[in-house]
């Protein structure tokens, strides 16, 4: 079961995840511990499915894939029958009034829909702990000079699931660097996979760019590819002025993570998103919506 915190209905709710009974085949058995992970990090098994969902027969489980997740189409800007691939529909984009951003500029918001853990003080290594295993910012992003500027500051990890809208945007105003690429492995990021295999952020496929904000300082972000994300899609103009909420990028199919770090003493995050992180549970959130505020 994969418990997750509501923060509308202020209740515990569990995940239904797509997928379901392949990851815990794969991630949660003697067997898949040793062999079947490997099997489905690999880039041919991920580029070959990918290659599947953009194929026009594809879209026959578009239909079954909104029903079985009940996931509001109205939401989005085209219907069912508009999508020319499963990717198509997979990476959907919102119709503009389904999320509303929030422009005060001395709130902080989230950069996508997803489930939020967030570390609000890294240690003066610049490492933090997901699932029981420990991660360095060195590792995450490979650049020692500029994981040095982050030590003991916060870490907000959104793992978006397949079933989530799977754009990610902009926290803030500013001027956003080129995106560096670090080639890796495709694990799950589910959490099953997370509590079993290890450092999968540092292992998996990610890229990085610094956005320049406004308000936050120099803010890193990380996205991170998973088993069967065919890619991660950068939209944005580097070295170009941004918005708050502008896009920045999308990933295709599959499940994927955005890792967000800033300084020390940037932000102090909502009350709700501490308490369910220091148990280690995640927080539903949604784009643009307010998740913590400026010190």
């Amino acid at each position: 079961m994969v418990k997750y915190y509501n923060r509308q209905t202020k209740q515990y709710e569990e995940e239904n995840v797509a997928g379901k009974g392949a990851i815990s085949l794969i991630y949660s058995n003697p067997i898949g511990n040793n062999l079947l992970p490997k099997l489905a990090s690999k880039k041919v098994l991920t580029d070959f499915y990918g290659k599947c969902c953009n194929l026009k027969l594809s879209r026959i489980y578009i239909k079954k894939f909104v029903k079985k997740f009940n996931i509001d189409m109205t939401e989005y800007e085209n219907d069912i029958k508009d999508f020319k691939s499963f990717n198509d529909f997979f990476y959907r984009e919102l119709s503009p009034k389904s999320r509303v951003i929030n422009n005060n500029k001395s709130e902080f918001i989230s950069p996508c829909d997803g489930k939020l853990l967030a570390i609000e003080h890294m240690d003066s290594n610049s490492s933090f702990r997901v699932k029981g295993f420990k991660y360095t910012l060195d590792d995450l992003i490979q650049d020692k000079s500029l994981s040095k500027l982050y030590k003991n500051g916060t870490c907000l990890i959104f793992r978006l699931c397949p079933t989530d809208y799977h754009r990610f945007h902009f926290i803030d105003s500013g001027i956003c660097t080129c995106s560096s690429h670090i080639n890796g492995r495709y694990y799950s990021v589910n959490p099953v996979a997370l509590k079993n295999i290890d450092k999968v952020f540092t292992e998996n496929k990610r890229e990085y760019s610094i956005l320049k904000s406004d308000n936050f300082d120099d803010i890193i972000y990380v996205e991170v590819g998973a088993t069967f994300v065919g890619s991660i899609v950068q939209t944005y103009q580097p070295d170009i002025k941004v918005t708050k909420g502008s896009e920045k990028g999308y990933f295709k199919f599959g499940g994927s993570t955005v890792i967000l770090l800033l300084k020390e003493g940037i932000i102090t995050l909502d009350k709700d998103i501490k308490t369910q992180s220091i148990l280690g549970i995640e927080t539903s959130v949604k784009l643009g919506e307010k998740i913590g505020v400026r010190l």
